[in-house]
């Protein structure tokens, strides 16, 4: 066996592993997972197939990643789960493969995930996403680039959490949160906008001025129609991208907007 793998752990030799992969003791890897180069599973992770994994991935103990779904529609179809590059998935952290055939749970890069956190089937998060402690993500939810999602939140399925969003601990968003917006309670409602994390990413002051202008008219203004105020955002305003992405998600919600 491998020096990088520990002797109790158990491999499947349909398994595909890349070089320089640590596989620590008690872990368990099944037929049809690939894992990349450079990934490290602590001790005690299980992976299921069929999984893909990038590069430099991190597994702590009690893990459970690409999981069957637990969607009583699925009927055994073949469903993956695909996984990006430098990851980091904490304890008792998971994730589940898609429900449907050929259907698809997909992770991109550079994220984190706390402690006790779940991904169901059929979501689709970007990059540079953090999920806090046991913070809960139904089936087809997407999550774009750099969202922040608190602890104990929870989010109803097919919802969508739009970038450089964050939703506050403890919140159940049972509609979708827009890019750049805080969004906090049970139902989680808009409060303002991500200002912290807009300047961390480093967004000048004119786009933080053009988001803040943004949200006022669409969630201060109530003498107009949300059809209206997005008209007028988009005359004013539209010449930023950052308003521009943001009248877009606007009028592709479907589940509708957290007021």
């Amino acid at each position: 066996m491998n020096s990088n793998f520990h002797p109790t752990a158990v491999i499947s030799p349909e398994a595909q592993i890349g070089a320089n992969v640590q596989v620590g003791p008690y872990c368990i890897i099944n037929a049809g997972v690939t894992i990349g180069d450079n990934c490290k599973l602590h001790s005690h992770v299980v992976i299921d197939g069929p999984t893909h994994i990038g590069r430099e991935n991190e597994f702590y103990p009690f893990s459970a990643i690409g999981g069957l779904t637990q969607d009583k529609k699925y009927k055994g179809e073949p469903t993956y789960c695909i996984i990006g590059d430098r990851n980091i998935f904490r304890e008792y952290m998971t994730v589940h493969r898609g429900t449907g055939p050929e259907e698809k749970t997909v992770i991109g890069s550079d994220n984190l995930f706390l402690a006790y956190t779940h991904i169901a089937h059929n979501c689709m998060l970007g990059n540079s996403i953090i999920m806090s402690n046991c913070g809960t993500l139904a089936g087809h939810v997407v999550v774009e680039d750099k969202a922040i999602i608190g602890g104990l939140a929870a989010v109803h399925q097919f919802c969508r959490i739009g970038t450089m969003s964050i939703i506050g601990g403890c919140s159940k968003v049972v509609q979708d949160v827009p890019p750049y917006m805080m969004a906090d309670g049970n139902p989680a409602e808009v409060r303002t906008i991500n200002k912290v994390g807009l300047e961390r990413n480093g967004f000048a002051e004119e786009k933080v001025k053009a988001i803040r202008e943004a949200f006022k008219l669409v969630f201060k203004n109530r003498e107009i129609t949300t059809t209206k105020a997005l008209d007028q955002m988009e005359q004013v305003l539209g010449h930023h991208e950052e308003v521009r992405h943001l009248i877009q998600f606007f009028r592709t919600s479907e589940r509708g907007i957290c007021r």
